[in-house]
């Protein structure tokens, strides 16, 4: 998304001063701090407190999309510069063929994935919005993201638990793994 974080070196007094903001106040869209600070998604995300983030290899990436694939009712988040295009409904599970991974199959979630270029992926759990949000980035080579999933919310706006624990357990199972 911000091609200014590949031409740009961020001082590291400026990533403290990212690093002190996010610790202060996470809950904004960390997307705005990327390109505000200049840096990748990936670089953000690393900013934040550990406490809500941790990363994995993004060899795990399609072992993560078969899990979350039986999670039910998800929110899929693209973001670019120009838009922010949500779909809320469960994630079909994929295959590989043609060079994509491939979902669809009913759900309103459908598309071709390039999942060789997910590098890294980010499980992170802040609040947003005066609320508790979980996601899962997909960050490609350049550490820009690719794609996020949320856990999905009820009716009156809170988490669904049963995801939640999902979430949970992948973050644990994979947060641990090394990471380059």
């Amino acid at each position: 998304m911000n091609n200014a974080a590949t031409t740009h070196e961020t001082s590291p007094a400026r990533l403290d001063e990212l690093r002190a903001r996010l610790s202060a106040d996470a809950s904004g869209v960390l997307e705005m701090f990327a390109q505000e600070y200049a840096v990748s998604m990936r670089t953000v995300i690393e900013c934040l407190p550990e406490s809500f983030r941790a990363l994995a290899p993004g060899e795990h990436a399609e072992a993560v999309l078969l899990d979350i694939a039986g999670w039910g009712p998800v929110t899929v988040l693209v973001h670019t510069p120009d838009v922010i295009l949500e779909c809320k409904a469960p994630l079909p599970a994929g295959r590989f063929a043609h060079g994509f991974y491939n979902i669809g199959g009913g759900s309103p979630v459908s598309g071709h994935l390039r999942l060789d270029r997910c590098k890294t992926l980010a499980f992170v759990r802040r609040p947003f919005m005066g609320a508790d949000s979980c996601s899962v980035n997909f960050l490609n080579a350049e550490g820009e993201a690719m794609f996020k999933v949320f856990v999905g919310r009820d009716e009156q706006r809170a988490l669904l638990a049963d995801q939640v624990e999902r979430f949970s357990a992948l973050w644990k199972r994979l947060g641990e793994a090394a990471i380059v």
